[in-house]
């Protein structure tokens, strides 16, 4: 089988949610009905949800000197991550400040704290340290120049970049060039791309992207490269250069309590699918079915599915 090496550069967070029967109004003050501490942050996330695929899986970004930061350690270690990359920074951990309403919807405010001082001198290093690296995925809740430093970093080694572009922003033109995934949700594409994620719109997304990039002239690990748009309880549209088309993928139809982490649940599946070398429409089925898992339960890391259960969703 091939390498599952997979890096992940991003984001740490501790969340603070509460689960409430309806938001507060401006000047508002309602009751909420439960609030429960968890360990977040879209990178942390999807090294998790990677993790539970298989793959070996090292986690690069950075904690603050406290409580939540030596928590977080703690607790990534535990589950596998290696977590010798991760930096420390003289300052708080970031948090999450999350309402979750009844019909699994979420509201997300994010304190960056120490996400904000990741060194991208740093990162470099570690990556190039990295033995066999197969896919890095990067997103948008540590400084952009970091990320983009990193894919850059990626690309001379060969690795596949998968970015998940979260919170939504304009990319520049050399960041770009060293993306080989990119992987919004259909808010996030509307906002980048400013349509709405069809067949037709994705295809000129796709051009604008890649341009006449090639699969022999990409430098990756990985023959293809693409856009999937992740589009919640409808599953994926999928573009892919191994093809030149959008699929449509479909999702298992569940019963949703809480959608906090499940897009990124979706994309460190999907990255290790990609890394074990799976078509792309097959990673993106794989992605949605560890998703659709894990809406069923309260929380984002620890409603996403274990090891044992993850080996049945990837045996599609």
């Amino acid at each position: 089988m091939a390498s599952k090496n997979v890096a992940i550069v991003g984001s740490l967070n501790t969340d603070l949610v509460t689960y409430l029967n309806r938001v507060p109004s401006a000047g508002e003050t309602v009751f909420g009905e439960s609030f429960v501490t968890g360990f977040g942050g879209k990178g942390s996330n999807q090294a998790v949800m990677a993790r539970m695929c298989g793959a070996e899986v090292y986690m690069v970004g950075c904690l603050g000197d406290d409580a939540y930061g030596r928590e977080t350690r703690k607790h990534l270690e535990g589950l596998g991550v290696n977590i010798e990359y991760l930096q420390t920074a003289e300052t708080s951990s970031g948090v999450a400040l999350i309402w979750v309403e009844p019909d699994g919807a979420n509201r997300i405010v994010i304190v960056a704290g120490a996400n904000a001082r990741v060194d991208s001198d740093e990162v470099a290093r570690a990556l190039n340290s990295i033995r066999d690296l197969r896919v890095v995925v990067g997103q948008l809740e540590i400084p952009m120049d970091v990320t983009r430093q990193a894919f850059l970093t990626a690309k001379t080694l060969g690795a596949t970049t998968v970015l998940n572009p979260a919170p939504a922003h304009e990319l520049a033109k050399d960041f770009l060039s060293a993306v080989d995934w990119l992987v919004p949700n259909e808010h996030e594409f509307e906002s980048i791309f400013g349509q709405t994620p069809n067949t037709a719109s994705i295809v000129n997304a796709a051009s604008h992207l890649f341009g006449s990039r090639t699969n022999e002239s990409q430098g990756s690990s990985l023959s293809s490269f693409g856009l999937v748009v992740t589009l919640g309880k409808e599953g994926a549209l999928v573009w892919s250069s191994a093809d030149n088309k959008v699929t449509s993928v479909k999702t298992t139809t569940v019963n949703a309590v809480d959608t906090t982490g499940a897009g990124d649940a979706f994309v460190g599946a999907f990255a290790v699918a990609l890394a074990e070398g799976r078509e792309p429409a097959r990673a993106a089925a794989i992605g949605c079915r560890c998703a659709s898992d894990s809406v069923t339960r309260k929380g984002a890391q620890e409603s996403f599915p274990s090891s044992e259960a993850t080996k049945r969703l990837l045996d599609l």
